[in-house]
């Protein structure tokens, strides 16, 4: 876990330093939308918009007017300052003088730019714009206030536009992106080969086709893989961060392409948005399930536990974790919609209270699934059965490959997949809970020698419980109940073998071949169906009535029999 977390906090800070000279970049970034409403409004009739003037793609000052009036205000100011810089900027001998004059009609300040020439004269003046209430009641001061704000603040702004143009400087930033592009391949080259190195690492936590793995193990495997797996994505968002802010970087780094920068935040404010909340929701899931998966795996490897209800205990923790995943995916998604929906501007209250409405409804009309539900959490409560057992519940039966709350899901012996709804789940028959048991039924010729029979079942089942491979298996020692029936066939040697869960079929397929083999060598032979058939060899009523009876008379008659296998 510590290079887990020196992964992330590299990851983080990597992606910081790469985004904190954008920021700088971009006075103001939440309000690159132009124009963005202010909650100056009092009523639809007189809604106030506000928005900045830019230069260059930079905000030099906001500007407020009701919204029917402020496109043309807009366009008309930043039309008059584009004019003036222009004339600014290509007379490098021209000085700045900006200054305000009260009109006497309005009586509300004018802000004027002039351009003076070596000697002090006016070659070009411009009337900028007019400071009025609602650009004072922007920043909360006076109006004349306001004006000597937005005068230092364009004193400021168009000489740096200025400067920015110069060769040197644009000589020193065509270095400074040079040398952004450069730092930008290297990053992306060092966290390409960290990513490649993490894939290898995970791809050897992959889960096996094997069964044999105990489930404390596959749950810390499943762990480590999600924590590399959130590593993963961070490090493919950090690469994004890389590319796009070193791009916006050097985008903002020249008057002429700021404004390219501008369009592209203002365009992509939306999708950026979502796209971190998703991603945040996923980081957010994926830690989820690491957690899930620590503390299950604690609860697995819990040594207070005997063999059997250890094991027990791990198929329940199988399954519980993989329920309680399902129920973090769908909380954790339906959060992140609800941000999602909260950060691009939608007001989630009324859709509460509406999904509150709808639910109720729902509920109403949904009776059996939330009856599928109740009686899902009851049957992990109670632990009727998990995810591996064999059980059979009514007509049908098979293996458990999938549980929740609403469905068990089953796999026969077939292959067919069988999907009960956990409502229908009233009688269930668990055949692995804690340990099985071979019900062995051993018919046995009526002609054998039944002690002889007897002896030799003990001694199979003796053998095998000495082999090491079946000892494993058989948890007690083989139960021979002696002759349980006499069938048609034969009479019927009955034995118990108490076994590991699952294991009782294959154990009852070895026990019947070494039975038969060692059957064979002393001669005893395992019942088949039998039928006796009766042949009555006396002469008809009339025969004897004549007097032809073959020399025989009918005292000495017996009946025969032969007997067909």
């Amino acid at each position: 876990m510590r290079i887990s977390a020196w992964t992330i906090a590299g990851s983080i800070a990597l992606a910081g330093w790469v985004v904190s000279p954008v920021q700088a970049q971009i006075p103001g970034l939440p309000n690159v939308n132009i124009p963005t409403p202010n909650p100056l409004k009092q009523s639809s009739e007189d809604t106030v918009d506000s928005g900045c003037v830019r230069l260059d793609g930079r905000c030099l000052f906001e500007i407020a007017a009701p919204k029917s009036q402020f496109p043309q205000r807009m366009q008309e100011i930043e039309q008059r300052l584009q004019d003036i810089s222009r004339t600014y900027f290509k007379n490098q001998n021209a000085e700045l003088e900006i200054r305000q004059e009260l009109d006497q009609q309005s009586n509300l300040p004018e802000i004027y730019i002039s351009l003076l020439d070596e000697q002090d004269n006016r070659f070009k003046e411009v009337r900028l714009m007019s400071v009025t209430d609602q650009d004072a009641d922007l920043t909360g001061v006076p109006i004349e206030t306001r004006a000597d704000e937005i005068i230092e603040q364009l004193e400021q702004q168009l000489p740096q536009a200025k400067q920015e143009r110069q060769p040197d400087v644009l000589t020193d930033r065509v270095g400074v992106a040079v040398g952004t592009g450069v730092a930008m391949i290297v990053a992306s080259l060092l966290i390409y080969r960290w990513e490649r190195r993490l894939k290898r690492s995970k791809q050897l936590l992959e889960p096996s086709q094997s069964n044999t793995t105990p489930i404390s193990t596959q749950l810390t495997q499943n762990q480590q893989r999600n924590v590399k797996e959130v590593l993963h994505r961070l490090l493919q968002l950090t690469q994004g961060v890389i590319w796009v802010g070193g791009s916006l970087f050097i985008l903002s780094l020249f008057p002429y392409t700021r404004p390219i920068q501008i369009l592209i935040l203002a365009s992509f404010r939306i999708p950026i948005r979502v796209g971190v909340v998703g991603l945040g929701t996923y980081v957010i899931i994926r830690l989820s399930y690491a957690l899930t998966d620590r503390f299950s795996s604690a609860i697995a490897r819990n040594h207070l536990l005997t063999p059997e209800s250890a094991q027990r205990s791990q198929l329940r923790v199988s399954t519980v974790s993989g329920v309680t995943k399902n129920i973090i995916t769908l909380s954790f998604s339906a959060i992140g919609l609800l941000v999602a929906l909260a950060a691009i501007g939608i007001d989630i209250g009324p859709l509460l209270a509406g999904a509150g409405i709808i639910g109720l409804g729902l509920s109403l009309a949904s009776q059996n699934l939330i009856k599928d539900a109740i009686n899902g959490f009851f049957i992990l409560l109670e632990d009727q059965y998990a995810v591996g057992d064999v059980i059979t519940v009514g007509d049908v039966g098979g293996f458990v490959e999938m549980i929740n709350l609403r469905i068990t899901q089953l796999r026969d012996a077939e292959g067919r997949l069988i999907t009960v709804p956990n409502s229908e789940v009233r009688i269930v028959a668990n055949l692995s809970s804690n340990w099985s048991r071979a019900d062995l039924n051993i018919p046995v010729t009526y002609q054998a020698d039944v002690d002889k029979a007897l002896d030799l079942v003990r001694q199979v089942a003796h053998e095998m419980l000495m082999t090491q491979m079946w000892r494993e298996r058989i948890l007690d020692e083989p139960d021979i109940l002696g002759v349980d029936n006499f069938g048609d066939r034969g009479f019927i040697i009955r034995v118990w073998i108490k076994t590991q869960p699952l294991k009782q079929w294959e154990v009852a397929r070895e026990f019947r071949r070494r039975l038969k083999v060692v059957f064979d060598e002393a001669g005893i032979l395992l019942s088949v169906p039998q039928q006796a058939l009766w042949f009555n060899n006396t002469l008809p009523m009339q025969s004897l009535s004549n007097g032809h009876s073959n020399g025989k008379s009918h005292h000495d008659v017996q009946p025969e029999y032969a007997e067909m296998e």
